[in-house]
């Protein structure tokens, strides 16, 4: 054991100790079971002249103490915020005064006091009473410094919430943009639903799946990738508007924008198409923004972003020829597509499965995308990389789909949804093939859907949105594990 975990093993024990002690004279603080509080340290400070002098109950962990004398000075965080409290022997009687000493940053208590103003001018409680009501058997860490170690922010993101109040903000604007979301798609007639998390086949999203077993029906399930063809029966089934927030798990890598299990935002509207998504999700995102940071303007990777509605629109193929020169749209076989991608370093890894969709894919995923500050949406796909969206009436190697980009971030994606059930079902055969022949991100046959699409889809938009990812942008995040409470991580292997 080296001096810094022997220090700790000694801390422990300190603090294991007082709590025995405690035990023994049948003052255990784990017995205690409610403390009936008044206010929360916000109202206080937000209205001092109005409680000047008036007695309030609060409860909250112990931040910070300082002993002077007869006295003690407490700071006490609660949902709301910090106060300090002022502990004066007289006030509270020896054997209190003596428990409070006794204390340890941490420590939960509940207190009873008058509120007033140091001669410092500090808003603060004057302590009539006091108790402990949990018993903090580990330190929190170095107050300067808080906790600032990111992997163990990450792994244990109860003392990061207790250490960093910009931790909490983040977590506040995320659940503020998922209301908004809610209230946004509420307002305009949505409805929302849950859709199974268990399917029988993998769907709705080129996606690795994560594979588990059913015990009692000894079936192999897989855990959703996206919830779009079940929400697409729904607006088969004639609910026009609906909407899911949920998680999806997708087997794949990780980075700093992805986490296997993340949360989604997907909508369907009959009798719209990608036009109609575009300018929704312009709206919400806009809106979101001023709703909830009080302006457009925002700083995300060092780069000031302004969501303004009026976001630019350009297809895949302009986006293409505009930064690296190559025009798809004037080649006439796939190997002049092959030619012109290995002419810009655009790498296949099999070019006798390449398309010319595929190549222009390729070369704007590979050299285009790193480019986009935005907003900026990306239309019109090629149906080679798109087998559940429609395709455009003038260009059928085409499709009409678009992404949205932020700072070479993707925050959605959206169809005109091919309603076609002939169509889909040849699209899925593709898909099939794809996966028998050794890609794992292939989509499953889904006869099921084919049959709810042959009994009539209206024309319809749909809208997939990465909640954590806009949100990484409403808060400047880097990092999609910064604005998920518990990512996924690797276990630490024991030494």
């Amino acid at each position: 054991m080296n001096e810094i975990e022997q220090s700790l093993s000694e801390i422990l024990q300190v603090r294991r100790d007082k709590l025995s002690k405690l035990q023994d004279e049948g003052r255990d603080p784990f017995h205690e079971t409610q403390f009936k509080r008044t206010v929360f340290t916000s109202d206080v400070i937000d209205n001092f002249e109005a409680m000047e002098d008036t007695e309030v109950s609060m409860a909250g962990r112990i931040m910070a103490k300082r002993e002077m004398g007869k006295a003690l000075f407490l700071d006490i965080q609660d949902d709301k915020g910090r106060i300090q409290v002022y502990v004066n022997q007289s006030n509270v009687g020896d054997q209190t005064f003596e428990d409070v000493k006794k204390d340890d940053i941490g420590d939960i208590v509940g207190l009873t006091g008058r509120v007033f103003k140091t001669k410092m001018g500090e808003i603060s409680i004057h302590c009539i009473s006091i108790k402990l009501l949990a018993k903090s058997l580990r330190p929190l860490p170095e107050k300067y410094h808080g906790l600032t170690n990111q992997e163990l922010k990450y792994r244990q993101r109860y003392v990061d919430l207790i250490m960093n109040p910009q931790t909490r903000k983040v977590f506040e604007i995320r659940s503020a943009f998922i209301r908004h979301v809610r209230e946004f798609l509420d307002n305009r007639g949505y409805i929302e639903v849950e859709t199974p998390v268990l399917n029988l086949i993998s769907g709705g999203a080129t996606a690795r799946p994560f594979i588990t077993h059913h015990n009692t029906l000894d079936l192999q399930l897989y855990m959703r990738v996206a919830t779009e063809l079940h929400l697409k029966r729904l607006i088969v089934g004639g609910i026009e508007r609906v909407y899911e927030i949920g998680r999806d798990f997708r087997n794949e890598g990780m980075s700093t924008r992805h986490n296997p299990e993340f949360t989604m935002l997907e909508l369907y509207e009959a009798y719209a198409d990608y036009t109609d998504m575009m300018d929704l999700f312009e709206e919400m995102l806009s809106s979101a923004a001023m709703k909830l940071l009080g302006s457009y303007k925002l700083t995300w990777h060092d780069t000031e972003i302004d969501l303004t509605p009026g976001w630019e629109r350009k297809s895949m193929a302009e986006a293409v020829k505009e930064q690296m020169g190559v025009d798809f749209m004037s080649f006439t076989s796939t190997e002049d597509a092959i030619k012109a991608a290995a002419s810009i370093g655009v790498k296949m890894l099999d070019t006798k499965e390449a398309t010319w969709g595929s190549l222009l894919f390729e070369c704007f995923e590979q050299r285009v995308e790193e480019k986009l500050t935005g907003p900026i949406f990306i239309t019109d796909y090629p149906v080679d990389v798109s087998p559940l969206a429609k395709r455009k009436k003038d260009r059928p190697e085409l499709t009409e789909r678009f992404e949205l980009f932020v700072c070479r971030n993707e925050l959605g994606n959206a169809f005109s949804e091919l309603n076609d059930p002939i169509d889909q079902k040849q699209r899925f055969l593709h898909q099939v093939k794809l996966r028998e022949a050794g890609d794992q991100e292939a989509q499953m046959m889904d006869d099921d859907y084919i049959n709810a699409l042959e009994y009539g889809m209206p024309p319809t938009g749909g809208l997939g949105v990465g909640i954590d990812r806009c949100v990484m942008m409403l808060t400047g995040s880097t990092s999609i594990r910064d604005v998920i409470l518990f990512p996924t991580m690797k276990p630490i292997e024991n030494s």
